[in-house]
């Protein structure tokens, strides 16, 4: 029992005094960039998802960390990990020097993937995947297509929100992306229908895949591909709520601690459609397979 403790001590050593080098130039690399990060685009409303994305990184590389052990009869790539680790410290050079956040932030991706699998193989790097997938999420997309996208999404979601609460009874009334309902004027901003709450809602939707591990491949696929209306929808009962609440409350309630509250309550929305649409196909894969098994055991007995 003695050895074993004392075995599993030394491995910890040994991992730790193999990946201290690693870390400390890690920590070199991108303390900078989030300093800059949380000082500047992490202030903003558009980009306040990313130290949540950051966090939700590191818990699932946490996650995986058995992969980093020592393993012996993994075989390492040499050639692609240093092509890999050297066109990610390119990206990073590039970017920190120009002040390029798309090359700094992404340049995260090819450093670890070079480092993976300079150290620990193809293995670790299939294992680690998602957490660099998800390192996406925090790279801000350019101005350019943001404005493309983001205006048609608005113009969408205030279309949906005035048909439904116009439907219902409500005076309302639509101009381009500002909503007249009874005397109050209300703006559907950025923040309310853009990119930014489709790229936090997808986020949340792919976490939520790639934590519930299920093993139809139709499943997930089906359900990652609904995540971009059901985003859709979650952004239209945002705005259909700061809608109602500015109405029956006054501007000032719509404009207040309500108007913070509803993005938290986006999210649960989006949670919520997100686990019943999942349930929905859980419950069709099932019917599906029970179909199946009838069919083929009808077969078998013929």
């Amino acid at each position: 029992m003695t050895s074993s403790i004392l075995n599993q001590r030394n491995a910890v050593s040994a991992n730790l005094t193999e990946w201290w080098p690693v870390l400390l130039g890690l920590i070199a690399l991108y303390i900078p960039t989030y300093y800059a990060l949380s000082t500047s685009l992490w202030g903003s409303d558009d980009q306040a998802h990313g130290p949540i994305v950051l966090m939700v990184v590191l818990f699932l590389i946490w996650q995986s960390r058995e992969t980093l052990k020592p393993n012996p009869s993994v075989e390492t790539w040499p050639v692609l990990g240093s092509f890999s680790l050297a066109f990610g410290l390119l990206c990073y050079t590039l970017g920190r020097s120009q002040d390029i956040f798309l090359l700094d932030i992404g340049s995260q991706i090819p450093v670890l993937a070079g480092i993976l699998l300079l150290t620990r193989g193809m293995p670790a790097l299939k294992a680690m995947w998602f957490p660099l997938f998800f390192i996406l999420f925090m790279i801000p997309l350019p101005g350019v297509f943001l404005d493309a996208v983001t205006l048609p999404m608005k113009m969408a979601v205030s279309y949906v929100a005035e048909n439904v609460l116009f439907w219902v009874g409500y005076p309302i009334a639509r101009a381009g992306v500002i909503l007249q309902i009874g005397p109050y004027q209300l703006l559907v901003a950025d923040a309310c229908a853009g990119m930014h709450t489709l790229i936090s809602l997808e986020a949340l939707g792919l976490l939520y895949l790639n934590l519930v591990k299920h093993n139809s491949l139709f499943r997930n696929i089906t359900l990652a591909i609904l995540i971009v209306p059901i985003s859709f929808t979650a952004n239209v009962i945002r705005v259909m709520v700061l809608t109602l609440v500015t109405y029956h409350f006054g501007d000032e309630a719509g404009q207040g601690f309500i108007h913070g509250f509803a993005g938290m309550v986006l999210f649960m929305v989006a949670l919520i459609l997100i686990m019943g649409v999942d349930s929905m196909l859980q419950l069709g894969v099932k019917r599906w397979d029970k179909r199946n098994m009838r069919l083929s055991g009808g077969d078998l007995q013929k």
